[in-house]
């Protein structure tokens, strides 16, 4: 057992299977893609409508790989898992990843362990912008993405543009003014939720399951709109890697590393943002996925952006996608629910078990 001494000055035991991991962050790896392949491969084979295990691998195999194969399943079960359960499984894969890596970003850009996706208005924009679209009485859809999708994006991006252009006015240092700003207009676009969801009359129970967060209505087409800008933006988080590094240590001692303190902030901060309003346009609000992944994998694996950037994307894309087949079970609860009974008591225990007694 290694010690390491807590910030209040207490000092909290860690095991010594935990720093012999943080040296060997690939097995850590490893063990998040298996975790992945059994929780997707579970997310195929499992639902609320039972469809037997060998008809899945047949469909999945005879639509996706083309193996040739003798239909002896309903044509409704090859839609349930082609149309319905792989759909969702990607998306929620996806999400995962992406809020964690989000989670990352601002955790490390920020220097604030508090932080997570929606901590800059994100999530109070997205969600002010899916309540608006659902009192508009004129509705669209395209590529399976109508104006509730639209106005979430466009929210969530506007809150962080806001936020971002008002802290630049303000007198405290970036980092404060920006974390500070983002909680005054967080605050804020609450206030218009709460205004919108007590004009909605009928419409309430719609606003409020998109504030729990679902992947219920998963679908390719929104598959094929939402993951091409998920993966820019997780593409991007990947490769600031050594910028993240180097702000933890301090913008001043960043610049004279020779980062361009302003210019990376401004990459994180968009990258973080983009991806974070794309997965709230597909899936609602869904928490604790972009506080306890990076949390937990930071514990195991170390401060290093190099590793803790990839690793947060695997394990945050397995623990979504387990979340959602916990979800599914009982007759398809959102998602939100299940994250926040999950991560909760889970993110206490981390507190209480190590507390101070990790660095950031």
């Amino acid at each position: 057992m290694s010690t390491v001494v807590a910030s209040h000055g207490a000092i909290a035991r860690r095991p010594a299977w935990l720093d012999r991991l943080r040296h060997r962050p690939v097995w850590l790896g490893i063990a998040g893609v298996f975790a992945v392949v059994v929780v997707a491969g579970a997310g195929v084979l499992f639902g609320s409508v039972a469809v037997a295990p060998s008809d899945t691998i047949a469909i999945l195999a005879h639509r996706l790989i083309g193996i040739p194969a003798t239909v002896t399943w309903p044509a409704s079960a090859e839609t349930i898992v082609v149309e319905l359960r792989l759909p969702r499984v990607l998306m929620a894969l996806s999400v995962g990843a992406a809020l964690s890596l989000a989670g990352v970003a601002l955790q490390g850009l920020l220097r604030n362990p508090l932080a997570d996706p929606y901590v800059l208005g994100t999530a109070s924009g997205a969600a002010l912008g899916a309540a608006i679209a659902i009192l508009v009485p004129i509705q669209f859809a395209l590529l399976g993405f109508g104006l509730i999708h639209l106005l979430a994006f466009v929210g969530a991006l506007a809150a962080v543009t806001v936020v971002y252009r008002v802290s630049r006015l303000g007198g405290l240092s970036s980092l404060s003014s920006v974390l500070l700003t983002g909680y005054a207009i967080g605050s804020l676009l609450a206030a218009g939720l709460a205004i919108t969801m007590y004009l909605s009359g009928q419409n309430l129970r719609q606003i409020f399951f998109y504030l729990l967060g679902s992947f219920s209505l998963a679908s390719w087409p929104q598959i094929a709109v939402g993951l091409p800008i998920i993966v820019l933006g997780s593409a991007v988080l990947l490769s600031r890697a050594r910028a993240l590094n180097g702000l933890l240590l301090g913008e001043e001692t960043a610049a004279h590393l020779g980062l361009d303190v302003r210019r990376e902030r401004l990459i994180l901060l968009g990258a973080a943002s983009l991806v974070t309003a794309a997965s709230v346009a597909m899936a609602g609000l869904i928490g604790f996925v972009g506080l306890v992944v990076p949390h937990v994998v930071r514990l195991v694996a170390g401060p290093n952006a190099r590793s803790l950037l990839p690793l947060s994307a695997i394990w945050g894309a397995a623990f979504l996608a387990m979340a959602d087949l916990i979800a599914r079970l009982p007759g398809d609860l959102p998602v939100g629910v299940i994250t926040g009974v999950i991560g909760a008591p889970f993110f206490l225990f981390v507190l209480r078990r190590y507390r101070g007694g990790y660095e950031l």
